[in-house]
């Protein structure tokens, strides 16, 4: 009985671990497929960005002087932010994506 009991607990940890590898899995190639999706508008002029997502909910300048583009939406009641960074000859040279699937 004792090995039996045993048995549970050693295949009930396996499933946990197994469970959770899985979630991270799928998390990750969300994460990827997203980052590969708005990667391509680095070194793009920042009007290409304003045509495919529209206006941006806020922009404003950061302490390098490059503008900030921001956009916010919600997805499943679960707030997504992505913000594009602007030089000064209007190209996109970096971004973040926060919450996004």
């Amino acid at each position: 009985m004792k090995n039996f009991y045993l048995l549970v607990i050693i295949f009930t940890t396996f499933f946990l671990f197994s469970g959770c590898q899985t979630v991270k899995n799928k998390t990750d190639a969300i994460v990827e497929k997203e980052n590969k999706r708005l990667s391509k508008y680095i070194g793009k002029p920042s009007d290409k960005l304003k045509i495919d997502l529209g206006n941006p909910d806020e922009d404003f300048k950061n302490e390098k002087g490059n503008n900030e583009l921001i956009y916010k939406t919600k997805k499943y009641g679960i707030p997504c932010e992505r913000r594009f960074e602007v030089d000064a000859e209007s190209i996109v040279i970096g971004f973040v994506s926060n919450g996004c699937f």
